[in-house]
């Protein structure tokens, strides 16, 4: 497990230094995940060096959740101010990734 997670945070500060260097475009979370997604793609990296810590971390998920929770109470007068607008951008962009993974599946079924 100990090189699962050397791996998975190997990945994770590669992902901020990219982010650094392309001005916070994109989070270095995000970043990080792709460069381990392509390196597990092109065969750099092992996917059962990593499958141990992954596993551990997507069971214990909702912990990642609580900060998120605290910061949303913490704004919560920001909030109330101006619901309707969050709630109209969660609706329309829910739909669009509903709508972006369903023809993209519909796409690769029919490939298969």
């Amino acid at each position: 497990m100990i090189k699962g997670a050397a791996w998975i945070m190997l990945f994770y500060f590669l992902g901020e230094c990219v982010s650094s260097f392309i001005g916070r475009l994109l989070p270095g979370s995000v970043c990080g995940m792709i460069l381990l997604f392509l390196a597990l793609s092109a065969k750099l990296v092992n996917p059962d060096d990593v499958r141990d810590v992954s596993r551990t971390l997507t069971q214990n998920m909702a912990v990642f959740f609580v900060p998120a929770g605290v910061g949303l109470m913490a704004s919560y007068d920001l909030i109330a101010r101006y619901w309707m607008a969050l709630l109209l951008v969660t609706v329309v962009t829910t739909a669009v990734v509903i709508a972006v993974v369903g023809l993209t599946q519909d796409k690769l079924e029919k490939k298969m």
